[in-house]
């Protein structure tokens, strides 16, 4: 076992054979070459001798390795640790993610975390191997090599959307974490993967890759089924919507393609790309380990006296905005899907933001529908009145949502709102903080899946730390037995010089 928790022999076992399961849970650097690699990485696999594992690309270049431009270490799926794991580095590098030292430094987020700069420092180098400043500038390279290669800004332009305080410091960077200079960076990029996309007017088209498989028809279903008239769309495949960033708005459309979705997006600030591609991966759960999930599901079932009962890939949805993911789910409250989608329908178009598009509005801020929001709502009183009051709480800040939270500690502060129950407390925890283990057990259609399959919902520990995605197997088992099974498969990505993004 190595000082961050990683065990050589299943880490070696994992290079030796390429598995690109464990792509993005580690790196391995190598010692002769003084590079480091993700585990599936085609050169030949190294020495035992002469590697060694480290937890984070930043742990990596703090200890002097470049990253290979072979595989790209950096570009690889996601840690599904930041998610099962729920302690202050996991936390941490969630909000690391969304850029929150780009915009406030490492005291706003240690302010977000509860803690003193010192124990922050001190956690993140013990259990990542970089403290939070070495961590940003890993996000920063990623970033900057993203889009160096994929589109035709000029240098000067990627060194600030990437959040560099100098020319010279982006040069420095690049040179250290990938051993050529930014323009050979390019050139090399082009030679090996074709011409780059033209950046117009902010709008970019990447790939945001995920571990196989994916259960698109389960996506469909949520995203296609939750979408709001002017605020988002599902059409044709694709699902579009406008969202707040932290230096303006964007517009992105989404398609689930084999082995990617394709991202188009439309930034009003450069700086945000590394945000919003942050939320995307969030809000479609694309850091998931599929296959160690389905196998611990599937054992558990065994456990149970059962054969295999559930299908593969399911995703948990995330959220792009927790203000925005908690005051849909209390207007969504004990009505339809569909009635929801036409109560908040009316609130969009009342309060919500005019950005222009095919998704013409952002839904309302907490402080609109602090202000107006009692004129625009119909319904039960009571509900009306909570939904404002849950919005007058975030707008004032007494009530904070991000994925920096605690589930305990978050689950406590929906409690305490009027009109929040368990089980919104519980879908609002899962959805924002990517929990994997919130057994929706209050939820009738959960509790109509699990009558279908004849899972006792008072004894599923077997079935921890996955119960996350247990409970949309079962939402999904009781849906198909309203309706046709859903069976649309990611479509095969056509040839284009898009680009792998994380």
């Amino acid at each position: 076992m190595s000082a961050h928790g990683l065990e050589f022999e299943r880490c070696y076992r994992a290079v030796t054979t390429r598995d690109a399961r464990f792509d993005g849970q580690f790196v391995t650097a190598v010692r002769t070459t003084g590079i480091y690699c993700r585990p599936s990485c085609p050169a030949i696999t190294p020495k035992r001798a002469n590697v060694t594992f480290l937890p984070t690309a930043a742990a990596a270049q703090q200890s002097g390795f470049r990253a290979c431009r072979r595989c790209l270490p950096d570009a690889a799926p996601g840690s599904p640790l930041w998610n099962t794991r729920a302690d202050l580095a996991a936390r941490a590098m969630r909000l690391i993610a969304d850029g929150v030292i780009e915009r406030g430094g490492v005291p706003a987020l240690a302010g977000s975390l509860g803690y003193s700069q010192r124990q922050l420092t001190r956690v993140l180098t013990t259990e990542l191997g970089a403290g939070p400043l070495a961590l940003a500038r890993a996000h920063r390279a990623h970033t900057a090599r993203l889009l160096i290669q994929t589109t035709r800004m000029p240098m000067s332009d990627i060194a600030f959307a990437a959040g560099f305080a100098s020319i010279r410091q982006f040069n420095d960077t690049v040179r250290e974490v990938f051993a050529v200079s930014p323009t050979i960076l390019r050139e090399e990029s082009r030679r090996l993967r074709g011409d780059t996309l033209p950046a117009t007017n902010g709008m970019l088209t990447l790939r945001l890759p995920y571990r196989e498989p994916l259960d698109a028809g389960w996506l469909t279903w949520f995203l296609s089924s939750h979408a709001v008239p002017g605020l988002d769309l599902w059409e044709d495949g694709h699902y579009t919507r406008g969202l707040r960033t932290p230096h303006g708005q964007a517009t992105v459309r989404l398609s689930v393609q084999r082995g990617h979705v394709r991202a188009g997006l439309a930034l009003h600030d450069m700086r945000d790309l590394a945000p919003t591609v942050a939320r995307l991966r969030h809000l479609l759960d694309l850091d998931a380990d599929p296959v160690g999930i389905d196998e611990a599901l599937t054992a558990g079932a065994a456990a149970s006296g059962r054969g295999p009962i559930f299908g593969s890939g399911i995703r948990v949805p995330g959220c792009i905005d927790g203000p925005e993911l908690l005051l849909r789910t209390m207007i969504g409250q004990q009505i339809s899907v569909a009635a929801a989608a036409t109560h908040t329908a009316r609130l969009v178009e009342a309060l919500g933001e005019d950005i222009g598009g095919p998704v013409p509005k952002l839904f309302p801020t907490p402080e609109a529908i602090a202000e107006h929001g009692g004129e625009v709502l119909t319904g039960p009183a009571r509900r009306t009145a909570s939904i404002v009051a849950a919005a007058r709480a975030l707008a004032s800040g007494e009530l904070r949502l991000h994925a920096g939270r605690t589930a305990p500690e978050l689950r406590r502060d929906l409690l305490a709102l009027d009109g929040v129950g368990p089980w919104t407390a519980d879908y609002v925890t899962m959805r924002l903080l990517a929990d994997p283990d919130v057994l929706l057990n209050t939820d009738l259609v959960v509790r109509q899946g699990a009558t279908l399959l004849g899972i006792d919902l008072s004894d599923t520990a077997r079935w921890s730390p996955w119960r996350s995605y247990l409970s949309m197997h079962l939402w999904k088992q009781a849906l198909a037995a309203r309706t046709p099974p859903i069976r649309t498969a990611p479509a095969r990505a056509a040839r284009s010089a898009t680009v792998v993004a994380r």
